[in-house]
Protein backbone atom coordinates (compact mmCIF):
# COMPACT_ATOMS: atom_id res chain seq x y z
CA UNK A 1 0.00 0.00 0.00
CA UNK A 2 1.23 3.49 -0.74
CA UNK A 3 1.64 5.94 2.13
CA UNK A 4 -0.54 9.02 2.49
CA UNK A 5 0.47 11.66 -0.02
CA UNK A 6 -0.28 14.80 1.95
CA UNK A 7 -1.52 16.55 -1.22
CA UNK A 8 -4.05 19.27 -0.42
CA UNK A 9 -6.97 20.27 -2.69
CA UNK A 10 -5.22 23.54 -3.50
CA UNK A 11 -2.27 21.68 -4.93
CA UNK A 12 -4.24 20.51 -7.94
CA UNK A 13 -3.66 17.13 -9.53
CA UNK A 14 -1.36 17.90 -12.45
CA UNK A 15 1.97 18.40 -10.66
CA UNK A 16 4.33 15.66 -9.45
CA UNK A 17 4.44 15.27 -5.68
CA UNK A 18 7.19 14.01 -3.39
CA UNK A 19 7.65 13.69 0.35
CA UNK A 20 11.01 14.99 1.54
CA UNK A 21 13.09 13.95 4.54
CA UNK A 22 16.47 15.12 5.81
CA UNK A 23 19.12 12.39 5.59
CA UNK A 24 22.40 13.56 7.02
CA UNK A 25 22.99 17.04 5.68
CA UNK A 26 20.89 16.62 2.56
CA UNK A 27 17.21 16.71 1.77
CA UNK A 28 16.20 13.57 -0.09
CA UNK A 29 12.98 12.29 -1.60
CA UNK A 30 11.36 9.81 0.76
CA UNK A 31 8.36 8.92 -1.42
CA UNK A 32 7.24 9.96 -4.90
CA UNK A 33 3.90 9.64 -6.64
CA UNK A 34 3.22 8.20 -10.10
CA UNK A 35 3.60 11.57 -11.85
CA UNK A 36 7.00 12.05 -10.24
CA UNK A 37 8.07 8.56 -11.31
CA UNK A 38 7.08 9.51 -14.85
CA UNK A 39 9.50 12.45 -14.59
CA UNK A 40 12.34 10.11 -13.65
CA UNK A 41 12.30 10.83 -9.94
CA UNK A 42 12.89 8.03 -7.45
CA UNK A 43 13.03 7.75 -3.69
CA UNK A 44 16.50 8.50 -2.32
CA UNK A 45 17.31 11.21 -4.87
CA UNK A 46 18.46 14.52 -3.45
CA UNK A 47 15.93 17.33 -3.62
CA UNK A 48 18.38 19.49 -5.58
CA UNK A 49 18.68 16.85 -8.32
CA UNK A 50 14.93 16.35 -8.32
CA UNK A 51 14.35 20.10 -8.72
CA UNK A 52 16.81 20.18 -11.60
CA UNK A 53 14.89 17.44 -13.40
CA UNK A 54 11.41 18.61 -12.49
CA UNK A 55 11.10 22.32 -11.54
CA UNK A 56 7.34 22.00 -10.95
CA UNK A 57 7.80 19.31 -8.30
CA UNK A 58 5.51 19.85 -5.29
CA UNK A 59 7.05 18.71 -2.02
CA UNK A 60 5.77 18.06 1.47
CA UNK A 61 7.75 17.04 4.55
CA UNK A 62 7.69 13.32 5.17
CA UNK A 63 5.85 12.25 8.31
CA UNK A 64 6.83 8.66 9.22
CA UNK A 65 4.62 8.69 12.33
CA UNK A 66 1.52 9.63 10.33
CA UNK A 67 2.40 7.00 7.71
CA UNK A 68 2.72 4.34 10.43
CA UNK A 69 -0.68 5.30 11.87
CA UNK A 70 -2.24 5.18 8.40
CA UNK A 71 -0.71 1.73 7.84
CA UNK A 72 -2.14 0.56 11.17
CA UNK A 73 -5.59 1.71 10.07
CA UNK A 74 -5.20 -0.21 6.81
CA UNK A 75 -4.17 -3.30 8.77
CA UNK A 76 -7.21 -3.06 11.02
CA UNK A 77 -9.47 -2.62 7.97
CA UNK A 78 -8.04 -5.80 6.40
CA UNK A 79 -9.36 -7.88 9.28
CA UNK A 80 -12.63 -7.86 7.38
CA UNK A 81 -11.09 -10.42 5.00
CA UNK A 82 -8.94 -12.55 7.28
CA UNK A 83 -7.71 -12.50 10.87
CA UNK A 84 -4.20 -13.43 9.66
CA UNK A 85 -2.96 -9.94 8.85
CA UNK A 86 0.60 -8.76 9.45
CA UNK A 87 2.59 -5.62 8.73
CA UNK A 88 5.07 -5.85 5.87
CA UNK A 89 7.51 -3.04 6.64
CA UNK A 90 7.87 -0.35 5.62
CA UNK A 91 4.65 0.27 3.69
CA UNK A 92 2.76 -2.98 3.13
CA UNK A 93 0.53 -5.58 4.70
CA UNK A 94 0.44 -9.35 4.23
CA UNK A 95 -2.87 -11.23 4.28
CA UNK A 96 -3.09 -14.99 4.64
CA UNK A 97 -6.22 -15.64 2.52
CA UNK A 98 -5.87 -19.39 2.29
CA UNK A 99 -9.33 -20.87 2.76
CA UNK A 100 -11.24 -17.57 2.70
CA UNK A 101 -10.64 -16.04 -0.76
CA UNK A 102 -13.67 -17.87 -2.22
CA UNK A 103 -15.91 -16.04 0.26
CA UNK A 104 -15.15 -12.77 -1.57
CA UNK A 105 -15.35 -14.05 -5.15
CA UNK A 106 -11.76 -15.19 -5.54
CA UNK A 107 -8.32 -13.71 -4.96
CA UNK A 108 -8.55 -10.97 -7.58
CA UNK A 109 -11.99 -9.86 -6.39
CA UNK A 110 -10.70 -9.83 -2.81
CA UNK A 111 -7.77 -7.65 -3.86
CA UNK A 112 -10.12 -5.16 -5.54
CA UNK A 113 -12.33 -5.00 -2.44
CA UNK A 114 -9.30 -4.56 -0.20
CA UNK A 115 -8.00 -1.69 -2.33
CA UNK A 116 -11.41 0.02 -2.28
CA UNK A 117 -11.68 -0.43 1.48
CA UNK A 118 -8.20 0.95 2.15
CA UNK A 119 -8.69 3.97 -0.10
CA UNK A 120 -5.10 3.91 -1.42
CA UNK A 121 -3.48 2.94 -4.67
CA UNK A 122 -1.51 -0.26 -4.22
CA UNK A 123 0.37 -3.16 -5.77
CA UNK A 124 -0.47 -6.68 -4.77
CA UNK A 125 0.90 -10.14 -5.39
CA UNK A 126 -0.30 -13.67 -4.71
CA UNK A 127 2.19 -16.32 -3.68
CA UNK A 128 2.32 -19.70 -2.00
CA UNK A 129 4.11 -18.13 0.97
CA UNK A 130 4.65 -14.69 2.48
CA UNK A 131 8.15 -14.18 1.02
CA UNK A 132 7.00 -15.02 -2.51
CA UNK A 133 3.94 -12.76 -2.20
CA UNK A 134 6.10 -9.88 -0.99
CA UNK A 135 8.60 -10.37 -3.82
CA UNK A 136 5.84 -10.54 -6.46
CA UNK A 137 4.10 -7.43 -5.09
CA UNK A 138 7.28 -5.34 -4.97
CA UNK A 139 9.26 -6.67 -7.96
CA UNK A 140 6.87 -8.71 -10.11
CA UNK A 141 5.71 -7.53 -13.52
CA UNK A 142 4.82 -10.73 -15.34
CA UNK A 143 2.11 -12.57 -13.40
CA UNK A 144 2.93 -14.99 -10.62
CA UNK A 145 6.12 -16.47 -12.09
CA UNK A 146 8.58 -16.35 -9.19
CA UNK A 147 11.44 -17.58 -11.39
CA UNK A 148 11.14 -14.48 -13.60
CA UNK A 149 11.68 -12.08 -10.70
CA UNK A 150 14.96 -10.13 -10.66
CA UNK A 151 17.55 -11.05 -8.05
CA UNK A 152 16.73 -7.73 -6.34
CA UNK A 153 13.65 -9.55 -5.00
CA UNK A 154 15.99 -11.36 -2.59
CA UNK A 155 16.50 -7.94 -0.88
CA UNK A 156 20.15 -8.61 -0.10
CA UNK A 157 22.70 -5.90 0.62
CA UNK A 158 24.11 -3.89 -2.28
CA UNK A 159 27.39 -5.80 -2.30
CA UNK A 160 25.73 -9.19 -2.65
CA UNK A 161 23.37 -7.95 -5.38
CA UNK A 162 26.29 -6.46 -7.32
CA UNK A 163 28.17 -9.75 -7.04
CA UNK A 164 25.14 -11.64 -8.39
CA UNK A 165 24.90 -9.34 -11.39
CA UNK A 166 28.62 -9.54 -12.08
CA UNK A 167 28.22 -13.31 -12.17
CA UNK A 168 25.54 -12.95 -14.86
CA UNK A 169 22.69 -14.02 -12.55
CA UNK A 170 19.78 -11.72 -13.36
CA UNK A 171 16.69 -13.62 -12.23
CA UNK A 172 15.60 -15.93 -9.44
CA UNK A 173 15.39 -18.71 -12.02
CA UNK A 174 19.05 -18.18 -13.00
CA UNK A 175 20.09 -18.48 -9.38
CA UNK A 176 17.84 -21.46 -8.61
CA UNK A 177 19.59 -23.53 -11.27
CA UNK A 178 22.90 -23.23 -9.45
CA UNK A 179 23.93 -25.55 -6.60
CA UNK A 180 22.99 -24.18 -3.19
CA UNK A 181 26.47 -24.89 -1.86
CA UNK A 182 28.05 -22.74 -4.54
CA UNK A 183 25.57 -19.91 -3.86
CA UNK A 184 26.34 -20.01 -0.14
CA UNK A 185 30.09 -20.01 -0.75
CA UNK A 186 30.07 -17.09 -3.20
CA UNK A 187 27.13 -14.94 -2.06
CA UNK A 188 26.52 -15.86 1.57
CA UNK A 189 24.09 -17.97 3.59
CA UNK A 190 21.48 -15.23 3.53
CA UNK A 191 21.17 -15.53 -0.24
CA UNK A 192 20.41 -19.23 0.11
CA UNK A 193 17.87 -18.62 2.88
CA UNK A 194 16.01 -15.92 0.91
CA UNK A 195 16.07 -18.03 -2.26
CA UNK A 196 14.65 -21.09 -0.51
CA UNK A 197 11.94 -18.97 1.14
CA UNK A 198 10.83 -17.47 -2.19
CA UNK A 199 10.80 -20.93 -3.81
CA UNK A 200 8.77 -22.34 -0.90
CA UNK A 201 11.50 -24.75 0.17
CA UNK A 202 11.89 -23.01 3.56
CA UNK A 203 9.18 -21.57 5.79
CA UNK A 204 8.52 -17.83 5.78
CA UNK A 205 6.02 -17.42 8.59
CA UNK A 206 4.23 -14.17 9.32
CA UNK A 207 3.49 -12.72 12.75
CA UNK A 208 -0.15 -11.65 12.54
CA UNK A 209 -1.18 -8.87 14.82
CA UNK A 210 -3.86 -10.10 17.13
CA UNK A 211 -6.66 -7.69 18.05
CA UNK A 212 -6.70 -6.76 21.68
CA UNK A 213 -9.51 -8.12 23.80
CA UNK A 214 -12.11 -5.42 24.42
CA UNK A 215 -12.38 -3.85 27.87
CA UNK A 216 -15.76 -5.05 29.14
CA UNK A 217 -17.56 -5.95 32.35
CA UNK A 218 -21.12 -6.98 33.07
CA UNK A 219 -23.43 -7.83 35.96
CA UNK A 220 -26.59 -9.93 35.72
CA UNK A 221 -29.11 -10.23 38.56
CA UNK A 222 -31.39 -13.06 39.66
CA UNK A 223 -34.02 -10.44 40.55
CA UNK A 224 -34.46 -7.09 38.74
CA UNK A 225 -33.20 -3.98 40.50
CA UNK A 226 -35.03 -0.67 40.18
CA UNK A 227 -33.44 1.90 42.52
CA UNK A 228 -31.10 4.34 40.81
CA UNK A 229 -28.62 4.19 43.69
CA UNK A 230 -28.45 0.41 43.39
CA UNK A 231 -27.76 0.76 39.67
CA UNK A 232 -25.01 3.30 40.35
CA UNK A 233 -23.42 0.95 42.91
CA UNK A 234 -23.35 -1.79 40.27
CA UNK A 235 -21.86 0.60 37.70
CA UNK A 236 -19.14 1.59 40.18
CA UNK A 237 -18.27 -2.06 40.71
CA UNK A 238 -18.10 -2.59 36.93
CA UNK A 239 -15.87 0.47 36.59
CA UNK A 240 -13.51 -1.03 39.18
CA UNK A 241 -13.35 -4.26 37.16
CA UNK A 242 -12.64 -2.31 33.96
CA UNK A 243 -9.98 -0.27 35.77
CA UNK A 244 -8.16 -3.45 36.80
CA UNK A 245 -8.21 -4.68 33.19
CA UNK A 246 -6.85 -1.36 31.94
CA UNK A 247 -4.21 -1.21 34.67
CA UNK A 248 -2.88 -4.59 33.60
CA UNK A 249 -2.44 -3.25 30.06
CA UNK A 250 -1.26 0.25 31.15
CA UNK A 251 -4.28 1.80 29.46
CA UNK A 252 -6.81 4.46 30.36
CA UNK A 253 -10.35 4.88 29.05
CA UNK A 254 -11.46 7.82 26.91
CA UNK A 255 -15.03 6.60 26.23
CA UNK A 256 -17.26 4.63 28.59
CA UNK A 257 -20.57 3.11 27.45
CA UNK A 258 -23.21 1.72 29.84
CA UNK A 259 -26.06 -0.56 28.68
CA UNK A 260 -29.02 -1.18 30.97
CA UNK A 261 -31.19 -4.18 30.07
CA UNK A 262 -34.71 -3.94 31.44
CA UNK A 263 -36.79 -6.96 32.34
CA UNK A 264 -39.36 -6.08 29.64
CA UNK A 265 -36.69 -6.23 26.91
CA UNK A 266 -36.11 -2.47 26.59
CA UNK A 267 -32.55 -1.14 26.60
CA UNK A 268 -31.12 2.13 27.81
CA UNK A 269 -27.68 3.53 27.14
CA UNK A 270 -25.33 6.06 28.66
CA UNK A 271 -22.03 7.20 27.18
CA UNK A 272 -19.42 9.70 28.31
CA UNK A 273 -16.06 10.79 26.96
CA UNK A 274 -13.13 12.19 28.87
CA UNK A 275 -10.46 14.66 27.79
CA UNK A 276 -7.62 12.49 29.06
CA UNK A 277 -7.33 8.72 29.57
CA UNK A 278 -8.57 7.78 33.04
CA UNK A 279 -9.21 4.65 35.05
CA UNK A 280 -10.38 6.30 38.25
CA UNK A 281 -13.85 4.83 38.77
CA UNK A 282 -14.90 7.67 41.12
CA UNK A 283 -14.14 10.32 38.46
CA UNK A 284 -16.02 8.39 35.79
CA UNK A 285 -18.95 7.85 38.15
CA UNK A 286 -19.16 11.61 38.79
CA UNK A 287 -19.39 12.25 35.07
CA UNK A 288 -22.09 9.60 34.72
CA UNK A 289 -24.12 11.29 37.43
CA UNK A 290 -23.66 14.60 35.57
CA UNK A 291 -24.96 12.94 32.41
CA UNK A 292 -27.99 11.48 34.22
CA UNK A 293 -28.78 14.90 35.72
CA UNK A 294 -28.77 16.49 32.25
CA UNK A 295 -31.03 13.85 30.68
CA UNK A 296 -34.55 15.00 29.84
CA UNK A 297 -35.74 11.41 30.40
CA UNK A 298 -33.78 10.01 33.38
CA UNK A 299 -33.30 6.32 33.95
CA UNK A 300 -36.66 4.60 33.74
CA UNK A 301 -36.31 1.20 35.42
CA UNK A 302 -39.88 0.06 34.58
CA UNK A 303 -40.13 -3.31 36.31
CA UNK A 304 -36.41 -3.27 36.98
CA UNK A 305 -33.10 -3.98 35.26
CA UNK A 306 -31.94 -7.54 34.63
CA UNK A 307 -28.36 -6.68 33.65
CA UNK A 308 -25.87 -3.82 33.39
CA UNK A 309 -23.11 -3.92 30.75
CA UNK A 310 -20.03 -1.71 30.63
CA UNK A 311 -17.73 -1.27 27.62
CA UNK A 312 -14.67 0.95 27.15
CA UNK A 313 -14.41 1.14 23.34
CA UNK A 314 -11.77 3.87 23.28
CA UNK A 315 -8.59 3.46 25.30
CA UNK A 316 -5.17 5.13 25.23
CA UNK A 317 -1.86 4.43 26.98
CA UNK A 318 -1.77 5.60 30.59
CA UNK A 319 1.40 5.06 32.59
CA UNK A 320 1.53 5.41 36.35
CA UNK A 321 3.21 8.64 37.43
CA UNK A 322 5.36 8.94 40.50
CA UNK A 323 4.53 11.88 42.73
CA UNK A 324 7.26 14.49 42.92
CA UNK A 325 8.12 17.04 45.58
CA UNK A 326 8.24 19.85 43.04
CA UNK A 327 5.63 20.72 40.46
CA UNK A 328 2.89 18.65 42.07
CA UNK A 329 0.69 21.73 42.57
CA UNK A 330 0.93 22.57 38.85
CA UNK A 331 0.02 18.99 37.91
CA UNK A 332 -2.93 19.11 40.30
CA UNK A 333 -4.04 22.33 38.62
CA UNK A 334 -3.88 20.67 35.20
CA UNK A 335 -5.91 17.73 36.52
CA UNK A 336 -8.54 20.11 37.84
CA UNK A 337 -8.77 21.83 34.45
CA UNK A 338 -9.19 18.48 32.71
CA UNK A 339 -11.94 17.53 35.18
CA UNK A 340 -13.67 20.87 34.60
CA UNK A 341 -13.52 20.39 30.82
CA UNK A 342 -15.06 16.94 31.19
CA UNK A 343 -17.90 18.27 33.34
CA UNK A 344 -18.60 21.17 30.99
CA UNK A 345 -18.52 18.76 28.06
CA UNK A 346 -21.15 16.60 29.73
CA UNK A 347 -23.36 19.64 30.39
CA UNK A 348 -22.88 21.58 27.15
CA UNK A 349 -21.80 18.92 24.68
CA UNK A 350 -18.20 17.93 23.90
CA UNK A 351 -18.06 20.03 20.70
CA UNK A 352 -19.18 23.18 22.51
CA UNK A 353 -16.21 23.26 24.88
CA UNK A 354 -13.16 24.31 22.88
CA UNK A 355 -9.63 25.44 23.48
CA UNK A 356 -7.02 27.22 21.45
CA UNK A 357 -4.25 25.21 19.92
CA UNK A 358 -1.15 26.74 18.28
CA UNK A 359 -0.62 26.23 14.55
CA UNK A 360 2.60 26.46 12.58
CA UNK A 361 1.47 29.48 10.60
CA UNK A 362 3.09 32.83 9.87
CA UNK A 363 -0.09 34.92 9.54
CA UNK A 364 -1.44 36.01 12.97
CA UNK A 365 -5.06 34.91 12.40
CA UNK A 366 -3.84 31.46 11.35
CA UNK A 367 -1.37 30.96 14.21
CA UNK A 368 -4.03 29.33 16.40
CA UNK A 369 -7.24 27.40 15.94
CA UNK A 370 -10.14 26.25 18.07
CA UNK A 371 -10.48 22.52 18.61
CA UNK A 372 -12.80 20.54 20.89
CA UNK A 373 -11.19 20.59 24.31
CA UNK A 374 -11.63 16.85 24.82
CA UNK A 375 -9.73 16.13 21.60
CA UNK A 376 -6.89 18.62 22.03
CA UNK A 377 -3.56 17.32 23.20
CA UNK A 378 -2.04 19.56 25.90
CA UNK A 379 1.00 21.33 24.53
CA UNK A 380 2.99 24.35 25.53
CA UNK A 381 2.42 27.58 23.65
CA UNK A 382 5.47 28.54 21.57
CA UNK A 383 7.35 31.44 23.16
CA UNK A 384 8.48 34.39 21.04
CA UNK A 385 10.57 36.62 23.33
CA UNK A 386 11.90 38.77 20.46
CA UNK A 387 8.50 39.48 19.01
CA UNK A 388 6.50 42.62 19.78
CA UNK A 389 3.41 42.04 21.97
CA UNK A 390 0.18 41.13 20.24
CA UNK A 391 -3.39 41.69 21.45
CA UNK A 392 -5.48 38.91 22.94
CA UNK A 393 -8.54 39.95 20.93
CA UNK A 394 -8.14 39.52 17.17
CA UNK A 395 -10.70 40.23 14.48
CA UNK A 396 -11.00 37.49 11.90
CA UNK A 397 -11.20 38.72 9.23
CA UNK A 398 -9.47 42.06 9.97
CA UNK A 399 -11.79 45.04 9.74
CA UNK A 400 -11.09 47.71 7.07
CA UNK A 401 -10.48 51.26 8.31
CA UNK A 402 -9.99 54.61 6.58
CA UNK A 403 -6.60 56.07 7.49
CA UNK A 404 -4.81 59.38 7.01
CA UNK A 405 -1.04 59.08 7.30
CA UNK A 406 1.51 61.89 7.45
CA UNK A 407 3.84 60.23 4.95
CA UNK A 408 2.86 57.47 2.50
CA UNK A 409 4.75 54.72 4.33
CA UNK A 410 4.43 56.15 7.84
CA UNK A 411 2.11 55.30 10.75
CA UNK A 412 -1.48 56.58 10.74
CA UNK A 413 -2.29 59.97 12.25
CA UNK A 414 -6.04 59.64 12.12
CA UNK A 415 -8.42 56.77 11.29
CA UNK A 416 -12.15 56.12 11.10
CA UNK A 417 -13.51 52.87 12.47
CA UNK A 418 -17.19 52.05 12.98
CA UNK A 419 -18.21 55.57 11.93
CA UNK A 420 -16.06 57.16 14.60
CA UNK A 421 -12.98 59.27 14.02
CA UNK A 422 -9.95 58.48 16.18
CA UNK A 423 -6.96 60.78 16.59
CA UNK A 424 -3.70 58.87 16.97
CA UNK A 425 -1.64 60.01 19.95
CA UNK A 426 1.09 57.35 19.95
CA UNK A 427 2.23 54.89 17.32
CA UNK A 428 4.88 52.18 17.38
CA UNK A 429 6.09 50.06 14.49
CA UNK A 430 6.09 48.81 11.92
CA UNK A 431 6.41 45.07 12.47
CA UNK A 432 6.62 43.65 8.98
CA UNK A 433 5.01 40.25 8.32
CA UNK A 434 5.53 38.84 4.85
CA UNK A 435 2.95 36.71 3.08
CA UNK A 436 3.27 32.93 3.29
CA UNK A 437 4.75 32.55 -0.19
CA UNK A 438 5.49 28.85 0.34
CA UNK A 439 1.77 28.10 0.59
CA UNK A 440 1.02 29.56 -2.84
CA UNK A 441 1.58 27.63 -6.01
CA UNK A 442 3.07 30.70 -7.71
CA UNK A 443 4.71 32.05 -4.55
CA UNK A 444 8.21 31.69 -6.00
CA UNK A 445 7.34 34.06 -8.82
CA UNK A 446 7.68 37.86 -8.37
CA UNK A 447 4.45 39.22 -6.98
CA UNK A 448 2.98 35.78 -6.47
CA UNK A 449 3.44 35.65 -2.72
CA UNK A 450 0.72 38.16 -1.85
CA UNK A 451 0.84 41.40 0.04
CA UNK A 452 3.11 42.30 2.92
CA UNK A 453 1.66 43.60 6.18
CA UNK A 454 3.18 46.43 8.22
CA UNK A 455 1.71 46.30 11.73
CA UNK A 456 1.50 49.32 14.07
CA UNK A 457 0.52 49.50 17.72
CA UNK A 458 -1.69 52.59 17.99
CA UNK A 459 -3.04 54.55 20.95
CA UNK A 460 -5.75 57.13 20.38
CA UNK A 461 -6.58 60.24 22.37
CA UNK A 462 -8.87 58.29 24.73
CA UNK A 463 -6.11 55.88 25.66
CA UNK A 464 -7.50 52.93 23.68
CA UNK A 465 -4.89 50.80 21.97
CA UNK A 466 -5.25 49.11 18.60
CA UNK A 467 -3.29 46.79 16.34
CA UNK A 468 -3.47 47.93 12.72
CA UNK A 469 -1.63 47.03 9.56
CA UNK A 470 -1.03 48.49 6.15
CA UNK A 471 -1.72 45.85 3.48
CA UNK A 472 0.86 46.31 0.75
CA UNK A 473 3.99 48.36 0.13
CA UNK A 474 4.11 51.84 -1.32
CA UNK A 475 5.88 51.81 -4.66
CA UNK A 476 4.83 48.21 -5.37
CA UNK A 477 1.06 48.37 -4.93
CA UNK A 478 -1.35 50.75 -6.65
CA UNK A 479 -3.95 50.56 -3.89
CA UNK A 480 -2.96 50.47 -0.23
CA UNK A 481 -5.57 49.39 2.33
CA UNK A 482 -5.52 49.59 6.11
CA UNK A 483 -7.07 47.08 8.49
CA UNK A 484 -7.73 46.98 12.22
CA UNK A 485 -6.70 43.50 13.36
CA UNK A 486 -6.92 43.55 17.15
CA UNK A 487 -7.55 45.42 20.38
CA UNK A 488 -5.14 45.54 23.29
CA UNK A 489 -6.58 45.19 26.75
Amino acid sequence: MGPSSGRSPDDGAAEPLALVARVGNALRLATVDALAVGQGLVAGMTLADARARCPTLVTRPADPVADALALDRVLEAMRRFTPMVALDAPDGVILDIMGCAHLFGGAQALAQQARALAGYSSRHGFGPNAMAARALARHGERGNDVAALPVAALELDDGALAALRRAGLRTIGDLARRPMGMIAARFGEQAVTRLRQILGEAPSPIAPRRPSAPIRAEARFPEPIARTEDVMDVIEDLLDQAARQMEARKLGGRRFVIRLLRSDGARQGLAIETGQPVRDSAAVLRLLRERIDTMADPLDPGFGFDAVLLAVPRVEPLVERQQAMEGEAARAGEANIVALIDRLGIRLGPDNVRRLQPCDRHIPEGAQTFVPATQAQPQSWPAAPDRAPRPLLLFNPPQPVAVIAGVPDGPPQRFRWRDRLHEVRLAEGPERIAAEWWRRRDGHQPGGAGRTRDYYRIEDGDGRRYWMFRHGLFGEETEICWYLHGLFA
